[in-house]
């Protein structure tokens, strides 16, 4: 092309003094390239000097404009090592140079402009970084790497964050990069040398790119976005970055990913990470808590930047003030974020692209993505003329008139039109982004009574679900029913806020309202939740695809039974690649199933007693599942499990097969290393050390908090010596403490345990010798111990309230403690409550009456305390009550009102509470008693 031809418009000259110092030097050039270069020296003292500076290049870059940057880099890539320093910033004047001429001629696009800055970016980087990490491989600073090793295959990368990684930098962008490196590519006793040397790397590079000498700098580089960077050095390990992200990640490094890509070193591993770390970027279903996050993080910002109050354009921040850059795209990535986990389509790094296909995909209205995007477009052009009046990093509008003039003359505008436009785009932004985060937001105010619902209501009609008249009409036919159902909620404050919530997140709601009359257990489940458990609320209001299990059928099923499951969940792993997203699996599998067990109780499917049970199916099943995996993956590294392996002992509600919604699960681990000292594997262990491990792992894939959450908290506090012991206990060592060292608690804890996952062969020996411990003979010295550990819990706890559950005189405890010494003292297999009682009759401790006094009083004390944990309470008190949840208690335990249930529960742990005193000896002291 012709330069001069592709000129399109001029900046009005700001010192046309200055620009006529300049146009002398380039008389063979057409009048409009002439006027073009005087423009930008009388209105950039920056650019002038770059000019005068790089005066032969730039003549050259005129004659030939097609292949001058092509050539630029080519000359880079060959340039010789020890001139690297000095080269890159001569091409750093020379490309900012050329692509500040062509920006205000108008020859380039915003779009272009950026991805050149962002491409000279990329391959500076990518020759500091390997030029750095070859130093370190010549000095021999990386063990077991020959002198001529690419340092580009170690497996240490740089990625890009940020507008770099959007390919977005601006006209004097700092970058945004992390560092890290595949330490599996090493052995571990070189990791300390081999981390020292990529940071010694990281350093130099950033050195090479940072460092101001007398040919300036060419990038300000910026590492501080790697996770933890006030304890982590500048490179750190990918499985250390992985564990970050995975258990303590926030939302905005979630929107940081979005825009990440390998910009340097071993791209493969830099895919490889990137790969693995998508569950964390983009949730598998609508992510409704990404808005009010973001919203925070917006708030955040304009705090400690101090950018609130009135859009004021002296001085006005046009990244990070009302109405700004960042503004579009918290916008933009918030919704990127909410849906993208569904739809692949939406994970554009590039914030305008971003915009079209949200409305292309109907996530955002057509209207106000182009809006956005136009004033996107017009923002990061006033942020680009601002930084080539002096090459500084800023984002301010000028405070003074002669500033804002010389601003307008670089646009091409008069000053006055400048400043209207400007005002005019900063409201529009402001005006769409408050719509959609603090619109919602403000909804959530806690209404301080009933009557003041209205105030959250009102706003309903502007969320984005009812814009259209067809999803509001529908709407305001359900509308009646769930006010009045919410006004009964248990916490009708934060029953609001759930629904509201869930109602601002939704994107359309033609199809689901619609829906819901179609469905009318749909409907009814939503207000059944959020008018009676603030539990299930709270997490309906963050996970709206459980209504694709819902719709799908399969929800109302009835429950499949552990073999199902167990298939069910082996099937999931089967088609997950990586150990961490098999864990990520189970939990939104095993997160679908609990919240069906809630739901099926809530709505009068099932019994507290079947609810039990799911629960503790459920459990099992992921346990048995996930402990196959856990070997798998510990086995990668220490090989297979020593002898005859290991198995997993449920102890207390687990084994007994009756858990509820918050139940924490009580593990032992046993193993036999049957006479194998040491594992055969890449770093192998010692047995005992092994098992110790393994049994850490598996707590670890149950416990760590992930993407999706965590599963179970686990306690292993019942294993021999507790927790004073080791955490895996061989089989030996077990045998042996129940035969010679257990107390009698410990019998009475066995009572209940039962194998869930392990070696079959060492778990039928396991349930042997369980079963041979019971049916003890002795059974005063059992009644006194176990009146012994009434009085210690009596006064560790109390006597109870009226209204506990669990703990108290002929509560739950006690029922169960009861039962346990039935099942010890008369032996069996069964581990379960019912069965126990009906041993204490068999060893004549009860007599048959008593046994079902007690049984009824155990039945109506495990409905209620499973109805009180799916409520998110911690007692039934009638004060903590609203109607839908007192009509849930009073329909489970079959009474007509909360005093009645009340009167009842007194009545009957009075009962056995007399019955155990009773039966059982008296004691002052609490002797030890084996």
């Amino acid at each position: 092309m012709l330069f001069h031809n592709s000129i399109s418009k001029f900046p009005h000259s700001y010192d046309p003094d200055l620009g006529k110092e300049i146009v002398v030097s380039f008389p063979e050039f057409p009048l409009e390239t002439q006027q073009l270069l005087m423009a930008a020296a009388g209105c950039s003292p920056y650019l002038k000097s770059l000019i005068e500076k790089e005066q032969d290049w730039l003549k050259y870059a005129l004659d030939h404009p097609d292949e001058c940057l092509a050539k630029e880099f080519e000359d880079l890539r060959i340039r010789p090592e020890s001139s690297l320093t000095k080269v890159l910033r001569r091409s750093k004047r020379r490309i900012a140079l050329w692509v500040a001429i062509c920006d205000l001629g108008g020859i380039l696009e915003l779009e272009e402009v950026t991805k050149i800055l962002s491409q000279f970016a990329d391959l500076a980087v990518q020759l500091a970084l390997n030029s750095a990490v070859r130093r370190q491989i010549i000095w021999g600073k990386i063990p077991g790497v020959p002198s001529n090793t690419d340092p580009d295959d170690l497996g240490m990368f740089v990625l890009g964050m940020g507008k770099m990684g959007a390919y977005e930098l601006n006209y004097s962008s700092d970058i945004d990069l992390i560092c890290l490196f595949d330490e599996s590519r090493f052995e571990v006793a070189d990791f300390h040398q081999v981390r020292c040397a990529f940071i010694a790397a990281t350093k130099d590079m950033s050195a090479m790119l940072n460092d101001l000498t007398e040919d300036g700098y060419v990038f300000r580089t910026d590492l501080r976005l790697r996770p933890d960077p006030a304890v982590t050095p500048v490179c750190i390990g990918m499985e250390a970055a992985e564990r970050y992200y995975e258990g303590r990640g926030r939302t905005w490094e979630r929107a940081a990913y979005i825009k990440s890509r390998v910009v340097a070193g071993d791209i493969k591993a830099g895919a490889g990470f990137l790969s693995r770390i998508q569950p964390f970027v983009w949730r598998k279903h609508l992510d409704f808590a990404a808005i009010e996050d973001a919203h925070n993080m917006r708030l955040a910002i304009r705090d400690h930047k101090g950018l609130g109050g009135a859009i004021s354009l002296a001085g006005h921040d046009m990244k990070l003030g009302r109405g700004g850059i960042r503004e579009i795209e918290f916008f933009t990535q918030t919704r990127q974020l909410i849906s993208g986990g569904r739809d692949k389509s939406l994970r554009s790094r590039q914030t305008v692209e971003g915009l079209q296909q949200l409305a292309n995909n109907g996530w955002t209205p057509v209207e106000t993505a182009t809006v956005m995007s136009d004033h996107y477009r017009a923002h990061r052009t006033i942020e680009h003329r601002l930084q080539m009046i002096n090459d500084s990093q800023t984002h301010r509008l000028p405070k003074s008139p002669e500033g804002f003039r010389r601003l307008a003359a670089m646009m091409g505008q008069e000053d006055g039109a400048l400043r209207a436009d400007i005002y005019r785009r900063l409201n529009i932004v402001h005006e769409l982004s408050e719509g959609f985060f603090a619109g919602p937001v403000n909804a959530l105010n806690v209404p301080k009574g009933h009557s003041d619902f209205q105030a959250v209501t009102d706003a309903w009609s502007n969320y984005p679900a009812l814009r259209s008249d067809r999803a509001l009409k529908t709407f305001e036919r359900l509308r009646p029913e769930i006010l009045n159902r919410l006004k009964a909620a248990t916490k009708p404050q934060e029953a609001v806020i759930a629904f509201d919530g869930f109602l601002s997140g939704l994107p359309t709601g033609v199809q689901l309202f619609a829906l819901f009359e179609a469905y009318p257990k749909l409907i009814d489940l939503l207000i059944d939740i959020v008018a009676t458990s603030p539990a299930l609320a709270q997490y309906l209001a963050r996970n709206a695809q459980v209504f694709d299990a819902v719709i799908a059928g399969a929800f109302w099923d009835k429950w499949p039974g552990p073999e199902e499951l167990i298939d069910e969940l082996r099937t999931i792993f089967d088609t997950s690649a990586y150990y961490e997203r098999k864990l990520d699996a189970a939990r939104r599998w095993g997160k679908e199933w609990h919240f069906r067990i809630g739901v099926h109780l809530l709505r009068g499917l099932i019994s507290a007693e079947e609810a039990g049970a799911q629960y503790a199916d459920l459990a099992k099943t992921m346990i048995a599942g996930l402990f196959p995996e856990v070997i798998a993956e510990f086995s990668v590294k220490h090989g297979n499990p020593p002898g005859r392996g290991a198995v997993v002992l449920g102890m207390g509600s687990l084994g007994a097969g009756r858990l509820h919604s918050a139940s924490d699960l009580d593990l032992i681990i046993i193993y036999d290393a049957d006479g194998v000292e040491v594992s055969e594997g890449r770093r192998p262990l010692q047995a005992r050390l092994y098992y110790a491990r393994l049994t850490q792992a598996l707590v670890t894939a149950v416990t760590a908090p992930m993407t999706e959450g965590r599963l179970y908290k686990v306690d292993m506090r019942l294993r021999p010596s507790g927790n004073q012991g080791p955490v895996a206990t061989s089989w030996q060592a077990f045998t042996n403490y129940q035969e010679t060292q257990a107390w009698i608690w410990e019998h009475l804890a066995m009572s209940r345990a039962g194998i869930v996952a392990g070696n079959t062969s060492l778990g039928q020996d396991v349930e042997a010798f369980r079963i041979s411990l019971m049916g003890r003979n002795d059974t005063q010295a059992v009644k006194m111990a176990l009146a012994q550990m009434r009085l210690r819990i009596a006064r560790t706890k109390g006597m109870g309230e009226a209204w506990d559950i669990k703990d108290g005189a002929g509560r739950l405890q006690d029922i169960e403690l009861i039962s346990q010494l039935g099942r010890l003292l008369c032996g069996g297999a069964q581990r379960d409550v019912l069965s126990g009682l009906k041993g204490c009759v068999g060893s004549g401790v009860l007599n048959d009456a008593e046994r079902t006094e007690i049984e009824a009083a155990y039945r109506l004390l495990w409905s209620l305390r499973v109805a009180v944990k799916l409520l998110g309470q911690s007692s039934v008190h009638r004060s903590h009550m609203g109607a839908g949840a007192a009509r849930f208690l009073n329909t489970l335990t079959g009474h007509g009102t909360v005093e009645e249930l009340h009167g009842d529960l007194a009545r009957q742990s009075e009962r056995v509470a007399e019955i155990l005193n009773r039966v059982l000896p008296q004691v002052q002291d609490d002797n030890d008693e084996r």
